[in-house]
């Protein structure tokens, strides 16, 4: 498979620039003469107190001004290949300014690794998550830094609003800071295969049904690019699936109480939406490869039969807007052999029942401090920056959560689609199974979700049941 990764790292170690030692005369200190009479010692002279770096950051202002030049932070994040590079390249302005050594880890089974360590008493200093959920489990047991001790909560409250900061809140202490954010309710087409079939975007679930049905009975492969394969993570797409469509068929206060474990996984809402979710996935010819091709296949790889020379093998795909990081490059240049917006645009995920209007589902990352040292200090505030994530916005088309970002930066098509969808959006929401608890939606709701693909969507009502098993106790 093109691209796979099994353990692939990003280090970024940026040595300290010192200027270069001369060498100095020796100093002669002259023996005074007896018959001298010995001078009157100076009043000592009181030393001015240092000015701390201005600045709404102070760990940062001092970072920049050198104070931590030498030491050394190390991160770690599920983010590889391009997205890996992207965020690596973002940190080397502020490690080239600072002198801090910034080292950046990208690895697959991520969620696995980060919690054997943490719980191995062998944490990074600073860690990406995308999992909500999972953070309130380090931040209560004690293994996170409270960012409120330290960091200016007034200039973050500014700058990402009550929502975000709420997010990464627990009993009162904020844990995390979103990095950056994804809208999930999209599906990527190919626009010029699209055309030449005179194949219309669908507006609504049942032109949706229509469209797959005519790609199929046209003979021109299957309709849907899927696949879950993403090492101890496998599952979470079709978890995804199941949210936007719930989402889409019952009111948003079931949704919440989904993720509060108040709605049960067995409950005729979400019991309907896996049954949306595998009536689609299952269907005879809809899914490319079928069963064994969607739990077999990485998630970096999903889409690639709709890139065939010979035309689309599979033609819609839906996916969050950080996947053209991972659509086939040129072998020599490196460079994206495909546009988005150009060559494949996406539509908005149609409504199914028309009174719960156009639901959009969204997910985020998350840095978490493990490490209270100064210099982890300052690199957790910089991250808090527009420019931490200049690099990724601008060429990488990802969006920040972080309302200082100057609007010029969002020039890329996946950014202004998705504001445009976003403000059409009637409910907002963010990804369930990450919000809840580890081992629910990170745990056996993932794992249901393999063995139900594996059986073609028979056991669903036993799928189900085994993940409101799997809901912690009190």
């Amino acid at each position: 498979m093109r691209g796979y990764v099994t353990l692939a790292t990003i280090v970024l170690v940026l040595a300290v620039l010192a200027a270069a030692c001369g060498e100095t005369e020796p100093v002669v200190i002259d023996e005074p003469d007896e018959t001298e009479e010995p001078e009157a010692p100076e009043e000592p002279v009181e030393e001015p107190d240092v000015a701390v770096p201005e600045g709404p950051y102070e760990h940062l202002a001092r970072a920049e001004a050198g104070e931590y030049a030498g030491t050394s932070v190390h991160l770690l994040g599920q983010w590889i290949e391009a997205e890996g590079d992207f965020f690596a390249r973002s940190l080397e302005g502020f490690a080239e300014r600072t002198g801090i050594d910034l080292t950046y880890d990208g690895i697959t089974d991520y969620e696995t690794v980060l919690s054997v360590r943490v719980e191995g008493g062998n944490p990074p200093d600073i860690a990406q998550l995308a999992q909500p959920g999972l953070m309130r489990e380090f931040a209560q047991a004690g293994h996170l830094v409270d960012l409120s001790t330290f960091m200016n909560t007034a200039q973050l409250e500014s700058d990402y609003g009550e929502a975000w900061t709420e997010l990464a809140t627990v009993d009162d202490g904020l844990y995390g800071l979103f990095y950056k954010a994804d809208t999930k309710s999209i599906v990527w087409y190919p626009a010029a295969a699209f055309e030449a079939e005179g194949y219309a975007v669908p507006e609504t679930w049942d032109e949706l049904w229509a469209l797959s049905e005519q790609i199929r009975d046209d003979g021109n492969g299957a309709p849907w690019c899927i696949s879950v394969e993403h090492g101890d993570a496998s599952g979470w797409v079709a978890t995804d699936w199941i949210e936007d469509v719930l989402l889409r068929t019952a009111p948003p206060e079931v949704y919440d109480g989904w993720v509060e474990g108040t709605v049960p996984f067995t409950s005729p809402e979400v019991t309907r939406a896996a049954e949306i979710v595998g009536d689609l996935w299952f269907e005879e010819g809809f899914a490319y490869g079928g069963a064994t091709y969607i739990n077999a296949t990485w998630v970096g790889e999903t889409q690639d039969p709709m890139f065939h020379e010979d035309g689309p093998r599979c033609w819609m795909h839906k996916q969050a807007a950080w996947i053209p990081s991972f659509w086939p490059a040129d072998p020599d240049t490196e460079e994206p052999l495909f546009e988005p917006g150009v060559d494949v645009p996406f539509f908005y995920l149609p409504p199914i029942d028309e009174e719960y209007g156009n639901p959009v589902l969204g997910s985020g990352d998350l840095m978490l401090m493990f490490e209270d040292r100064d210099e982890v200090r300052a690199v957790m505030e910089f991250l808090a920056t527009p420019e931490a994530a200049e690099v990724w916005i601008v060429e990488g088309g990802i969006a920040s959560p972080n309302s200082a970002v100057p609007d010029d930066w969002y020039i890329a098509y996946a950014q202004q689609e998705t504001a445009r969808i976003l403000g059409e959006a009637t409910t907002l929401r963010f990804d369930a199974s990450d919000m809840m608890p580890a081992e629910v939606g990170q745990g056996r709701f993932w794992e249901a979700m393999v063995e139900w693909i594996a059986a073609e969507g028979t056991n669903t009502d036993e799928m189900l049941e085994s993940i409101d098993a799997a809901w912690p106790s009190g």
